[in-house]
């Protein structure tokens, strides 16, 4: 059986993030979104894949290439126009044969969830309760079918939220073919399913018990949670006298831990960094490769996204900071309101009382710069020395 992953989008809502990379780029536990997803696809027994692509598709492309370092085999299908899931679906036809999986490339679903659908028959919507039903497509049941898919509706008519895992048989692409653009100007697969319900196809469900879902960026900082729960301890690299480390600690090949630092996992250090001495990092904190954090550094709850210097004096916590970005001597960053209310950015209310920062790649900050709770700063902003940031930060700002 085959999978068909959409990977297409840009996923706005998660900018600054994605403003560089397609959201199913974006790492969690050192690795992509898409990475955890086709792991765990391939533990159900799927073997091939074909990705629709668009958005700086060539990232995509670059990092997995044809599948063989995961023992799968991948093609691709390149969406130019992101002009929906029904239009994505359309695109590779002729290149599916019997009934085959459609996954959303922006979620993780456990493989025991896939593996149950893949054995299926009849087209089949995987579906989760969920507490939160705002910015989600919901579905509403009766008995052993699905009646009703409402696309982000004000007032939830049920907490099912449809969790972006299909199994299709050859009967979608006639219903797709007859799909009308919603009023979002896309071809939803949402309305060719609801086009065989209302024709009086059965449309079957599945409950699922594990997905990850990512809407905005403070997501990320859950799912790595989730995910860095399952660290095991190893060290391919090396650690000096007088570190001391707790809990589940992984370091990778040609890092090196210097004396003096103290680690409590779960935490992951990728390859080619350097850490210490004298720093401390907290639990679920992800470090990518060839970064700095230096002395007298706090890192807590944490994604560092690779290249990345925090190297002197520096508080980094509950934050998400880009690729090449640099934090000057003494730059804080406060994650926490002094009213200790959740933390709204840019009128969305997080859920959080902790948040610190979401900082877009290559931005830098001078010495002793402070930027407060829930700030979203834009890819190459330049922070001066003593600045104070808060809000939203466009790209490529600088602030003195």
């Amino acid at each position: 059986m085959k999978a068909v992953i959409l990977a297409a989008g840009e996923g706005k809502r998660m900018h600054p993030l994605t403003c560089t990379r397609p959201k199913v780029m974006l790492p969690i536990a050192n690795k992509p979104i898409l990475e955890h997803l086709i792991t765990e696809a391939e533990k159900a027994g799927i073997k091939e894949f074909i990705f629709i692509v668009g958005y700086h598709d060539e990232q995509i492309r670059n990092y997995f290439g044809n599948g063989s370092r995961w023992g799968v085999k991948i093609d691709y299908s390149t969406q130019r126009k992101q002009l929906g899931t029904a239009d994505a679906l359309r695109m590779v036809e002729g290149a599916v044969d019997g009934n085959f999986l459609m996954i959303n490339g922006d979620a993780v679903i456990g493989y025991q969830d896939i593996e149950k659908l893949a054995a299926g028959e009849n087209i089949t919507m995987s579906l989760t309760q969920v507490e939160n039903t705002g910015d989600l497509g919901l579905v509403e049941i009766n008995k052993d079918k699905v009646v009703r898919i409402y696309e982000k509706v004000g007032k939830a008519p049920s907490n099912l939220a449809n969790a972006g895992l299909y199994l299709f048989t050859p009967e979608i692409f006639a219903a797709v073919s007859q799909t009308l653009k919603s009023p979002r100007g896309e071809y939803e697969i949402t309305d060719s399913l609801q086009l065989l319900i209302d024709r009086g196809h059965h449309v079957s469900y599945q409950k699922i018990n594990y997905w990850l879902d990512f809407s905005y960026p403070w997501d990320l900082l859950v799912a790595n949670e989730s995910l860095l729960s399952g660290t095991e301890s190893q060290n391919l690299g090396e650690i000096e006298e007088n570190v001391v480390t707790r809990g589940a600690v992984s370091i990778g090949k040609g890092s090196i831990v210097r004396s003096g630092s103290y680690i409590i996992g779960p935490v992951i250090i990728g390859e080619d960094c350097e850490v210490g001495p004298n720093c401390y990092i907290r639990p679920h904190t992800a470090i990518g490769d060839g970064c700095r954090i230096g002395g007298a550094v706090e890192v807590k709850n944490s994604i560092i996204m690779k290249n990345t210097d925090i190297p002197h004096h520096n508080y980094v916590g509950d934050s998400i900071i880009g690729e090449d970005c640099n934090l000057g001597a003494g730059t804080k960053i406060a994650n926490l309101r002094l009213d200790e209310r959740q933390i709204t950015v840019a009128g969305k209310n997080t859920g959080r009382r902790k948040l610190g920062a979401i900082m877009g790649d290559g931005v830098k900050t001078g010495i002793n710069a402070c930027i407060n709770v829930g700030s979203m700063i834009g890819h190459k902003t330049f922070i001066g020395p003593g600045a104070v940031v808060s809000g939203v930060i466009s790209p490529e700002s600088i602030i003195l």
